[in-house]
Protein backbone atom coordinates (compact mmCIF):
# COMPACT_ATOMS: atom_id res chain seq x y z
CA UNK A 1 0.00 0.00 0.00
CA UNK A 2 1.27 3.08 -1.00
CA UNK A 3 -0.03 6.43 1.34
CA UNK A 4 0.08 10.17 -0.39
CA UNK A 5 -0.87 12.73 1.38
CA UNK A 6 -2.26 16.36 -0.50
CA UNK A 7 -2.46 19.30 1.37
CA UNK A 8 -4.38 21.71 -1.43
CA UNK A 9 -5.65 21.72 -5.06
CA UNK A 10 -2.19 24.13 -5.34
CA UNK A 11 0.53 25.59 -3.19
CA UNK A 12 -1.25 29.17 -2.67
CA UNK A 13 -4.75 28.33 -1.96
CA UNK A 14 -4.48 27.69 1.71
CA UNK A 15 -4.82 24.31 3.35
CA UNK A 16 -6.25 22.92 6.81
CA UNK A 17 -3.04 23.12 9.39
CA UNK A 18 -4.92 20.71 11.65
CA UNK A 19 -5.71 18.60 8.90
CA UNK A 20 -2.21 18.36 8.07
CA UNK A 21 -0.53 17.54 11.03
CA UNK A 22 -3.24 14.96 10.87
CA UNK A 23 -2.21 13.34 8.01
CA UNK A 24 1.35 13.40 9.21
CA UNK A 25 0.28 11.33 12.24
CA UNK A 26 -0.94 9.05 10.10
CA UNK A 27 2.45 8.14 8.19
CA UNK A 28 2.27 9.38 4.47
CA UNK A 29 4.70 7.74 2.28
CA UNK A 30 4.76 10.80 0.51
CA UNK A 31 3.52 14.90 0.25
CA UNK A 32 2.40 15.96 -3.01
CA UNK A 33 0.64 19.20 -3.88
CA UNK A 34 0.43 20.94 -7.71
CA UNK A 35 2.09 24.40 -8.13
CA UNK A 36 -0.34 26.01 -10.90
CA UNK A 37 -1.80 25.44 -13.88
CA UNK A 38 -2.96 27.55 -17.03
CA UNK A 39 -6.71 28.53 -15.71
CA UNK A 40 -5.24 32.15 -15.45
CA UNK A 41 -3.97 32.77 -18.98
CA UNK A 42 -0.74 32.66 -20.99
CA UNK A 43 0.97 35.57 -19.20
CA UNK A 44 2.39 33.61 -16.48
CA UNK A 45 4.21 31.11 -18.88
CA UNK A 46 4.80 34.14 -20.84
CA UNK A 47 6.46 35.66 -18.57
CA UNK A 48 7.94 32.78 -16.87
CA UNK A 49 6.72 34.13 -13.27
CA UNK A 50 4.20 32.84 -10.48
CA UNK A 51 0.63 34.06 -10.41
CA UNK A 52 1.24 33.81 -6.52
CA UNK A 53 3.32 36.18 -3.90
CA UNK A 54 6.24 34.97 -2.49
CA UNK A 55 5.17 36.14 0.65
CA UNK A 56 1.78 33.83 0.76
CA UNK A 57 4.07 30.46 -1.07
CA UNK A 58 6.41 31.15 1.18
CA UNK A 59 4.51 30.71 4.12
CA UNK A 60 2.43 27.37 2.99
CA UNK A 61 6.05 25.82 1.57
CA UNK A 62 7.69 26.43 5.08
CA UNK A 63 4.56 24.58 6.72
CA UNK A 64 5.14 21.62 4.30
CA UNK A 65 8.73 21.63 4.40
CA UNK A 66 8.22 21.44 8.03
CA UNK A 67 5.81 18.85 7.97
CA UNK A 68 7.90 16.88 5.67
CA UNK A 69 10.62 17.08 7.82
CA UNK A 70 8.49 15.42 10.54
CA UNK A 71 7.29 12.71 8.26
CA UNK A 72 10.62 11.89 6.85
CA UNK A 73 9.14 11.20 3.24
CA UNK A 74 9.48 12.79 0.28
CA UNK A 75 7.62 16.33 -0.31
CA UNK A 76 7.15 16.85 -4.03
CA UNK A 77 5.33 19.42 -6.05
CA UNK A 78 4.55 20.08 -10.07
CA UNK A 79 4.27 22.40 -12.10
CA UNK A 80 6.14 25.21 -9.60
CA UNK A 81 5.69 28.58 -9.71
CA UNK A 82 2.20 28.33 -11.47
CA UNK A 83 3.29 27.76 -14.62
CA UNK A 84 6.59 25.41 -14.32
CA UNK A 85 9.05 27.38 -16.44
CA UNK A 86 12.61 27.06 -15.78
CA UNK A 87 12.35 30.08 -14.42
CA UNK A 88 9.56 29.32 -11.63
CA UNK A 89 11.52 26.19 -10.57
CA UNK A 90 14.48 28.26 -9.73
CA UNK A 91 12.53 30.84 -8.02
CA UNK A 92 10.66 28.24 -5.99
CA UNK A 93 14.25 26.57 -4.78
CA UNK A 94 15.44 29.81 -4.20
CA UNK A 95 12.79 29.82 -1.57
CA UNK A 96 13.18 26.77 0.15
CA UNK A 97 17.39 27.50 0.47
CA UNK A 98 15.58 30.78 2.46
CA UNK A 99 13.61 28.84 4.48
CA UNK A 100 16.43 26.04 4.77
CA UNK A 101 18.52 28.57 6.12
CA UNK A 102 15.86 29.99 8.60
CA UNK A 103 14.98 26.80 10.01
CA UNK A 104 18.14 24.84 9.96
CA UNK A 105 17.03 22.43 7.72
CA UNK A 106 19.39 19.55 5.74
CA UNK A 107 18.12 18.72 2.27
CA UNK A 108 18.38 16.67 -1.04
CA UNK A 109 16.76 18.79 -3.62
CA UNK A 110 16.36 17.14 -7.28
CA UNK A 111 14.68 20.18 -9.47
CA UNK A 112 12.94 18.64 -12.82
CA UNK A 113 12.93 21.04 -15.70
CA UNK A 114 10.04 20.78 -18.19
CA UNK A 115 11.40 24.47 -20.61
CA UNK A 116 12.07 23.26 -24.14
CA UNK A 117 14.28 24.94 -26.54
CA UNK A 118 12.63 26.88 -29.90
CA UNK A 119 14.96 25.37 -31.62
CA UNK A 120 14.53 21.62 -30.16
CA UNK A 121 10.70 22.06 -30.91
CA UNK A 122 11.03 23.51 -34.20
CA UNK A 123 13.40 20.33 -35.01
CA UNK A 124 10.11 18.22 -34.05
CA UNK A 125 8.08 20.36 -35.50
CA UNK A 126 9.83 20.08 -39.28
CA UNK A 127 10.07 15.84 -38.12
CA UNK A 128 6.69 15.45 -37.54
CA UNK A 129 7.45 14.06 -33.62
CA UNK A 130 5.40 17.50 -33.17
CA UNK A 131 1.89 16.93 -33.62
CA UNK A 132 -1.70 19.08 -32.74
CA UNK A 133 -4.27 18.87 -30.52
CA UNK A 134 -7.52 19.49 -31.41
CA UNK A 135 -7.69 23.28 -32.07
CA UNK A 136 -4.92 23.64 -31.90
CA UNK A 137 -3.56 26.84 -33.99
CA UNK A 138 -1.28 26.82 -36.98
CA UNK A 139 1.85 27.39 -36.07
CA UNK A 140 5.38 27.39 -38.57
CA UNK A 141 9.05 27.96 -37.26
CA UNK A 142 8.57 31.70 -37.30
CA UNK A 143 5.89 31.31 -34.25
CA UNK A 144 7.78 28.34 -32.49
CA UNK A 145 10.58 30.99 -32.49
CA UNK A 146 8.67 33.82 -31.12
CA UNK A 147 7.71 31.96 -27.75
CA UNK A 148 9.07 33.46 -25.04
CA UNK A 149 8.75 30.26 -22.93
CA UNK A 150 7.67 26.31 -23.72
CA UNK A 151 7.39 23.69 -21.58
CA UNK A 152 6.52 20.33 -21.54
CA UNK A 153 4.19 18.51 -18.87
CA UNK A 154 5.61 15.69 -17.20
CA UNK A 155 4.46 12.66 -16.39
CA UNK A 156 5.07 10.07 -13.75
CA UNK A 157 7.85 8.41 -15.26
CA UNK A 158 9.94 12.04 -14.97
CA UNK A 159 8.40 12.33 -11.24
CA UNK A 160 9.58 9.07 -10.54
CA UNK A 161 13.49 9.70 -11.83
CA UNK A 162 13.60 12.58 -9.58
CA UNK A 163 11.95 10.18 -6.27
CA UNK A 164 14.94 7.93 -7.53
CA UNK A 165 17.21 10.32 -6.66
CA UNK A 166 16.44 10.01 -3.13
CA UNK A 167 15.47 14.05 -2.67
CA UNK A 168 13.75 15.14 -0.12
CA UNK A 169 11.77 17.63 -2.11
CA UNK A 170 11.13 17.48 -5.70
CA UNK A 171 10.63 20.28 -7.19
CA UNK A 172 9.45 19.88 -10.77
CA UNK A 173 9.01 21.68 -13.50
CA UNK A 174 5.39 21.73 -15.80
CA UNK A 175 3.44 18.40 -14.98
CA UNK A 176 0.45 17.13 -15.13
CA UNK A 177 -1.45 18.00 -12.23
CA UNK A 178 -1.78 13.80 -11.84
CA UNK A 179 1.62 12.81 -11.79
CA UNK A 180 3.16 13.79 -8.75
CA UNK A 181 0.33 11.97 -6.68
CA UNK A 182 0.20 8.87 -9.03
CA UNK A 183 4.03 8.35 -9.12
CA UNK A 184 4.98 6.76 -6.10
CA UNK A 185 1.70 4.39 -6.16
CA UNK A 186 2.72 3.24 -9.57
CA UNK A 187 6.50 3.19 -9.03
CA UNK A 188 5.59 0.95 -5.82
CA UNK A 189 3.70 -1.37 -7.99
CA UNK A 190 0.07 -0.42 -6.55
CA UNK A 191 -2.29 -0.91 -9.71
CA UNK A 192 -2.15 1.40 -12.29
CA UNK A 193 -5.73 2.15 -13.00
CA UNK A 194 -6.15 3.15 -9.26
CA UNK A 195 -3.14 5.13 -9.40
CA UNK A 196 -4.10 7.41 -12.36
CA UNK A 197 -8.10 7.62 -11.20
CA UNK A 198 -7.19 8.11 -7.12
CA UNK A 199 -4.08 10.96 -8.66
CA UNK A 200 -7.47 12.61 -10.96
CA UNK A 201 -9.52 12.46 -7.84
CA UNK A 202 -6.73 13.89 -5.74
CA UNK A 203 -5.22 16.25 -8.01
CA UNK A 204 -7.14 19.42 -6.56
CA UNK A 205 -7.48 18.70 -2.58
CA UNK A 206 -10.81 18.45 -1.22
CA UNK A 207 -12.75 19.57 -3.75
CA UNK A 208 -14.60 16.44 -4.55
CA UNK A 209 -15.03 16.53 -0.84
CA UNK A 210 -18.38 18.48 1.27
CA UNK A 211 -15.42 21.35 2.10
CA UNK A 212 -13.56 22.07 -0.69
CA UNK A 213 -11.61 24.67 0.89
CA UNK A 214 -10.04 22.58 3.65
CA UNK A 215 -7.52 21.52 1.20
CA UNK A 216 -5.86 17.85 2.66
CA UNK A 217 -6.80 14.75 1.93
CA UNK A 218 -5.40 11.01 2.19
CA UNK A 219 -5.22 8.64 -0.76
CA UNK A 220 -4.39 4.63 0.01
CA UNK A 221 -3.62 2.98 -3.22
CA UNK A 222 -3.23 -0.70 -3.34
CA UNK A 223 -3.24 -3.61 -5.44
CA UNK A 224 -6.75 -3.32 -6.28
CA UNK A 225 -8.03 -0.04 -6.19
CA UNK A 226 -7.76 3.18 -3.97
CA UNK A 227 -9.09 4.66 -0.69
CA UNK A 228 -9.73 8.50 -0.56
CA UNK A 229 -10.72 10.06 3.09
CA UNK A 230 -10.58 13.98 3.61
CA UNK A 231 -9.10 14.96 6.77
CA UNK A 232 -10.32 17.95 8.27
CA UNK A 233 -13.10 17.83 10.47
CA UNK A 234 -16.76 17.35 9.79
CA UNK A 235 -15.58 16.83 6.08
CA UNK A 236 -16.58 13.94 4.18
CA UNK A 237 -16.25 12.50 0.75
CA UNK A 238 -19.35 10.21 -0.62
CA UNK A 239 -19.17 8.16 -4.09
CA UNK A 240 -21.31 11.10 -5.97
CA UNK A 241 -18.41 13.48 -5.12
CA UNK A 242 -15.50 11.06 -6.14
CA UNK A 243 -16.94 9.81 -9.81
CA UNK A 244 -17.86 13.43 -10.13
CA UNK A 245 -14.57 14.58 -10.50
CA UNK A 246 -13.98 13.07 -13.41
CA UNK A 247 -15.74 15.76 -15.03
CA UNK A 248 -13.47 18.29 -13.81
CA UNK A 249 -11.70 20.01 -16.31
CA UNK A 250 -11.60 16.84 -18.38
CA UNK A 251 -13.07 16.21 -22.33
CA UNK A 252 -14.64 13.04 -21.42
CA UNK A 253 -16.08 11.82 -17.74
CA UNK A 254 -14.73 7.93 -18.30
CA UNK A 255 -11.86 8.51 -20.11
CA UNK A 256 -8.44 10.54 -19.18
CA UNK A 257 -5.11 10.95 -21.20
CA UNK A 258 -1.71 11.16 -19.79
CA UNK A 259 1.78 10.77 -21.18
CA UNK A 260 1.88 6.37 -22.12
CA UNK A 261 -1.41 5.86 -22.25
CA UNK A 262 -4.72 6.69 -20.84
CA UNK A 263 -7.50 5.77 -17.95
CA UNK A 264 -10.32 4.11 -18.28
CA UNK A 265 -13.12 4.21 -15.38
CA UNK A 266 -16.23 2.74 -17.65
CA UNK A 267 -16.30 0.36 -15.06
CA UNK A 268 -15.19 1.90 -11.81
CA UNK A 269 -17.17 1.01 -8.88
CA UNK A 270 -17.55 3.58 -5.76
CA UNK A 271 -18.84 2.69 -1.83
CA UNK A 272 -18.90 4.65 1.13
CA UNK A 273 -16.33 2.56 3.49
CA UNK A 274 -17.46 4.98 6.52
CA UNK A 275 -19.27 8.05 6.91
CA UNK A 276 -16.02 9.44 5.35
CA UNK A 277 -14.36 7.47 3.26
CA UNK A 278 -14.61 6.21 -0.34
CA UNK A 279 -13.43 3.34 -2.06
CA UNK A 280 -13.03 3.22 -5.92
CA UNK A 281 -12.18 -0.33 -7.54
CA UNK A 282 -12.48 -1.20 -11.04
CA UNK A 283 -10.09 1.31 -12.83
CA UNK A 284 -8.33 0.26 -16.13
CA UNK A 285 -5.01 2.00 -17.26
CA UNK A 286 -4.61 1.61 -20.98
CA UNK A 287 -1.18 1.80 -22.67
CA UNK A 288 -0.49 3.82 -25.40
CA UNK A 289 2.14 5.68 -27.02
CA UNK A 290 4.23 7.98 -25.09
CA UNK A 291 3.85 11.30 -25.63
CA UNK A 292 4.11 14.88 -23.34
CA UNK A 293 1.80 17.91 -24.02
CA UNK A 294 3.88 21.22 -24.98
CA UNK A 295 2.67 24.44 -23.84
CA UNK A 296 4.32 27.49 -25.42
CA UNK A 297 3.28 31.41 -24.94
CA UNK A 298 4.36 34.65 -26.97
CA UNK A 299 3.88 38.18 -26.91
CA UNK A 300 0.63 39.10 -29.29
CA UNK A 301 1.00 42.79 -28.57
CA UNK A 302 0.92 45.54 -26.24
CA UNK A 303 -2.19 47.39 -24.26
CA UNK A 304 -3.31 50.64 -22.89
CA UNK A 305 -6.60 50.30 -20.77
CA UNK A 306 -8.99 53.24 -20.21
CA UNK A 307 -11.91 53.01 -17.65
CA UNK A 308 -14.81 55.70 -17.74
CA UNK A 309 -18.05 55.79 -15.80
CA UNK A 310 -21.71 55.99 -17.25
CA UNK A 311 -24.83 57.63 -15.05
CA UNK A 312 -26.99 59.39 -16.94
CA UNK A 313 -29.86 57.14 -18.08
CA UNK A 314 -30.19 57.58 -20.95
CA UNK A 315 -26.87 56.50 -21.42
CA UNK A 316 -26.55 53.85 -19.54
CA UNK A 317 -29.81 52.24 -21.48
CA UNK A 318 -27.44 52.72 -25.08
CA UNK A 319 -24.78 51.86 -23.59
CA UNK A 320 -23.53 49.53 -26.21
CA UNK A 321 -24.78 51.68 -29.34
CA UNK A 322 -22.97 54.18 -27.98
CA UNK A 323 -19.37 52.42 -27.46
CA UNK A 324 -20.12 50.42 -31.14
CA UNK A 325 -20.25 54.34 -32.50
CA UNK A 326 -16.79 55.22 -30.62
CA UNK A 327 -15.42 52.71 -31.51
CA UNK A 328 -16.19 53.13 -34.94
CA UNK A 329 -14.84 56.59 -34.88
CA UNK A 330 -12.07 56.25 -33.17
CA UNK A 331 -11.20 53.28 -35.79
CA UNK A 332 -11.09 55.56 -38.22
CA UNK A 333 -9.56 58.22 -36.88
CA UNK A 334 -6.44 56.12 -36.05
CA UNK A 335 -6.77 55.05 -39.55
CA UNK A 336 -6.54 58.44 -41.05
CA UNK A 337 -4.15 60.13 -38.32
CA UNK A 338 -1.54 57.60 -38.15
CA UNK A 339 -1.88 55.59 -41.17
CA UNK A 340 -2.14 52.44 -39.99
CA UNK A 341 -3.60 49.35 -41.39
CA UNK A 342 -7.11 48.21 -39.34
CA UNK A 343 -5.23 44.93 -39.13
CA UNK A 344 -2.23 46.64 -36.69
CA UNK A 345 -4.35 47.70 -34.05
CA UNK A 346 -7.56 46.91 -32.27
CA UNK A 347 -9.96 48.73 -30.04
CA UNK A 348 -12.37 46.82 -27.64
CA UNK A 349 -14.85 48.82 -25.25
CA UNK A 350 -16.01 46.48 -23.13
CA UNK A 351 -19.64 47.34 -20.95
CA UNK A 352 -18.87 46.30 -17.18
CA UNK A 353 -22.24 45.88 -15.73
CA UNK A 354 -24.04 45.15 -19.23
CA UNK A 355 -23.57 41.31 -20.77
CA UNK A 356 -19.57 41.35 -19.63
CA UNK A 357 -19.90 37.86 -17.98
CA UNK A 358 -21.51 36.00 -20.60
CA UNK A 359 -22.18 38.58 -23.84
CA UNK A 360 -24.80 37.26 -25.90
CA UNK A 361 -25.45 34.31 -24.36
CA UNK A 362 -27.18 36.75 -21.14
CA UNK A 363 -30.85 36.02 -20.25
CA UNK A 364 -31.43 38.82 -17.51
CA UNK A 365 -32.73 42.10 -19.01
CA UNK A 366 -32.69 44.80 -16.13
CA UNK A 367 -30.69 47.79 -16.56
CA UNK A 368 -28.08 49.01 -14.09
CA UNK A 369 -28.44 52.54 -12.74
CA UNK A 370 -24.35 52.78 -13.82
CA UNK A 371 -21.89 51.66 -16.37
CA UNK A 372 -18.43 51.14 -16.58
CA UNK A 373 -16.87 51.28 -19.73
CA UNK A 374 -13.11 49.72 -19.92
CA UNK A 375 -11.49 50.71 -23.70
CA UNK A 376 -8.46 48.00 -24.30
CA UNK A 377 -6.53 49.03 -27.09
CA UNK A 378 -4.14 46.24 -28.21
CA UNK A 379 -1.45 47.45 -30.79
CA UNK A 380 2.25 45.91 -31.96
CA UNK A 381 4.27 48.35 -29.43
CA UNK A 382 3.42 49.87 -26.02
CA UNK A 383 3.67 53.39 -27.28
CA UNK A 384 1.38 52.74 -30.08
CA UNK A 385 -1.20 51.40 -27.41
CA UNK A 386 -0.98 54.41 -25.65
CA UNK A 387 -0.98 56.98 -28.32
CA UNK A 388 -3.97 55.15 -29.61
CA UNK A 389 -5.51 55.39 -26.37
CA UNK A 390 -5.02 59.08 -26.06
CA UNK A 391 -6.85 59.26 -29.62
CA UNK A 392 -10.02 57.25 -27.68
CA UNK A 393 -9.82 59.74 -24.51
CA UNK A 394 -12.31 62.41 -25.74
CA UNK A 395 -14.84 59.87 -27.08
CA UNK A 396 -15.12 58.38 -23.86
CA UNK A 397 -15.08 61.74 -21.83
CA UNK A 398 -17.58 63.75 -24.30
CA UNK A 399 -19.26 61.61 -27.01
CA UNK A 400 -22.47 62.04 -27.40
CA UNK A 401 -25.81 59.68 -28.23
CA UNK A 402 -26.67 61.86 -30.98
CA UNK A 403 -24.84 64.54 -33.30
CA UNK A 404 -27.32 67.42 -31.97
CA UNK A 405 -27.52 67.17 -28.38
CA UNK A 406 -25.86 68.97 -25.87
CA UNK A 407 -21.97 67.35 -24.89
CA UNK A 408 -22.25 65.20 -22.58
CA UNK A 409 -19.45 64.71 -19.34
CA UNK A 410 -18.54 61.49 -18.43
CA UNK A 411 -16.32 60.49 -15.20
CA UNK A 412 -12.98 58.75 -15.74
CA UNK A 413 -11.91 57.26 -11.66
CA UNK A 414 -8.01 57.97 -12.71
CA UNK A 415 -5.86 60.90 -13.87
CA UNK A 416 -4.79 60.44 -15.72
CA UNK A 417 -7.38 57.26 -17.76
CA UNK A 418 -4.72 56.13 -19.96
CA UNK A 419 -3.05 52.77 -17.81
CA UNK A 420 -0.13 50.89 -19.72
CA UNK A 421 -0.37 47.32 -19.54
CA UNK A 422 2.50 46.25 -20.94
CA UNK A 423 3.23 43.23 -23.13
CA UNK A 424 0.27 40.52 -23.48
CA UNK A 425 0.66 37.43 -24.28
CA UNK A 426 -1.53 34.40 -26.08
CA UNK A 427 -0.88 30.82 -25.93
CA UNK A 428 0.07 29.06 -29.16
CA UNK A 429 1.35 25.94 -28.62
CA UNK A 430 -1.03 23.24 -27.99
CA UNK A 431 0.43 19.97 -29.34
CA UNK A 432 2.41 16.71 -28.08
CA UNK A 433 5.75 15.57 -28.74
CA UNK A 434 6.01 12.09 -29.18
CA UNK A 435 9.33 10.53 -26.74
CA UNK A 436 11.28 7.45 -27.70
CA UNK A 437 12.63 8.29 -24.16
CA UNK A 438 10.45 9.88 -21.61
CA UNK A 439 13.23 11.63 -19.67
CA UNK A 440 14.69 13.47 -23.36
CA UNK A 441 13.13 16.47 -23.18
CA UNK A 442 13.86 16.85 -19.05
CA UNK A 443 16.48 17.89 -17.43
CA UNK A 444 17.45 16.32 -13.64
CA UNK A 445 19.59 18.00 -10.82
CA UNK A 446 20.32 17.50 -7.45
CA UNK A 447 21.41 19.70 -4.62
CA UNK A 448 22.06 19.36 -0.69
CA UNK A 449 21.34 22.30 1.04
CA UNK A 450 22.97 21.90 4.66
CA UNK A 451 22.11 24.15 7.26
CA UNK A 452 21.89 21.88 10.49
Amino acid sequence: MTRVLIPSGALGLGFDHDALMRGIANKPDVIAIDGGSTDSGPAYLGQGVSKYSAASTQVEWRALLLARAQAGVPLVIGTAGTCGADSTVDWLFELTKQIAKAEGLTLKIALLYSGQTPKDIARAFHGGTLQPLPAAPDIDTKVIESCTNIVALAGAEQIQAALKTGADVIIAGRATDTATIAALPLMRGDHPGAAWHGAKVGECGALATSRPNTGVIQIDFDKTGFTIEPLAADTFATPGSVSAHMLYENSDPFELYEPGGHLDVTHATYAALDARSVRVEGSIWVPGPYTVKIEGARVAGYQSVSIAMLRERRYVENAQSWADDITAKCRAKVIDRMGLDPADFQIDLRLIGINAVLGALETQTSSPHEVGVMGVVTAPSADLALEINKMLNPYLLHHPLEEDEPMPTFSFPFSPPEMARGAVYEFCLHHILSLDDPMAAFRLETHEVAHA
